[in-house]
């Protein structure tokens, strides 16, 4: 298991820190480099700027991927760290050098993190002794090492103590870790007590955002019924609700042009456990006609994501077809 401290944007940091968001986007403005460090579950963690040169807070790595800067924002709003999307333009153009004639809608890599959390000051840990002061951009850390199992040690530490002050216990991301009777390998400084487990991957519970930005990803960035590939007129639907306790799970998720997302979520329109969609005779009865949708009637999916356990859930279909669908 790693841990990479990324070097973190001051004002995005204390802007969020405030905001104390469920979910952020950790967006890096050339978005030319893939980020490849971690694996989902891994900790990222924040380090600010010079003379911050502390260890200030963190989140558990989801995906990384490149969007343009509108997707965004349509995708995580503030939670991009800043309070509007003119401000965002403007650090973007900033760091890049380009303006709005140059660069209409810049592609960015967005680095996605769920359950972030920001220490109070007083909280704050000091880097590792091998950190490179010269970094640009940060380093990775592994847990199999003695610094890596210490720097883990420490954050969980501050991590235990932030969720029991200031949250349930068991909306903690680090519930489980806390439960953990087996101990981190022995080592040989005597002065060294780590007492929270074996270093381990948490699976992150993901955002309105993420969940949009995974199931966009996931069906390729089309859309599951006409192919669509524009993005700005593709959604992320919800087969069950998320108000009605369905989960921002990928297999929970269908990725619609926007017209077929809300006929979808109003009934006129289902998916069946075959992948087959059924459009509703009610679309004539209440609207006059329906032409442009009642071609699709009978279809199979011509999209659906690649891995099987990100394929629509047989479950959530039933229930949309259940519940929703008009027949």
């Amino acid at each position: 298991m790693k841990i990479y401290i990324a070097v973190t944007d001051n004002d995005w940091f204390f802007y969020l820190s405030n905001l104390k968001p469920d979910e952020v986007n950790f967006w890096q403005p050339g978005g030319k480099q893939a980020f490849k460090v971690l694996k989902p579950g891994e900790l990222l963690l924040f380090k600010l700027h010079s003379p911050l040169n502390y260890i200030t807070g963190g989140g558990f790595f989801i995906k990384y991927t490149k969007l343009p800067i509108s997707i965004a924002w349509e995708a995580f709003g503030n939670k991009n760290g800043v309070d509007s999307l003119h401000n965002f333009l403007d650090k973007i153009y900033k760091y890049r050098k380009t303006n709005p004639e140059q660069d209409p809608d810049p592609l960015i890599g967005c680095i996605l993190l769920s359950s972030p959390f920001f220490f109070n000051q007083s909280d704050w840990i000091p880097l590792p002794p091998n950190w490179p002061f010269n970094a640009v951009q940060g380093k990775s850390y592994d847990c199999s090492d003695f610094i890596g199992k210490k720097l883990y040690n420490e954050v969980i530490e501050k991590l235990s103590y932030y969720y029991n002050k200031q949250t349930e216990i068991s909306a903690s991301p680090i519930y489980n870790i806390n439960n953990q009777t087996e101990q981190i390998c022995e080592t040989n400084n005597k002065d060294y007590h780590p007492k929270y487990g074996t270093p381990q991957l948490i699976y992150p519970r993901l955002g309105q955002g993420s969940f949009r930005i995974l199931v966009t990803d996931a069906y390729n960035r089309r859309c599951a019924f006409t192919g669509e590939k524009i993005l700005p007129v593709l959604d992320a639907a919800h087969i069950k609700p998320y108000s009605l306790n369905g989960p921002n799970t990928i297999n929970n998720g269908l990725l619609l042009r926007k017209d077929f997302h809300i006929l979808f979520d109003r009934g006129y329109i289902t998916v069946n456990e075959d992948y087959v969609i059924e459009v509703s005779k009610k679309i004539k009865e209440d609207y006059g006609n329906g032409k442009e949708y009642y071609k699709f009637h009978g279809n199979k999916l011509i999209v659906l994501p690649e891995r099987i356990n990100e394929r629509p859930s047989k479950e959530f279909l039933r229930w949309h077809n259940e519940n929703v669908y008009l027949g």
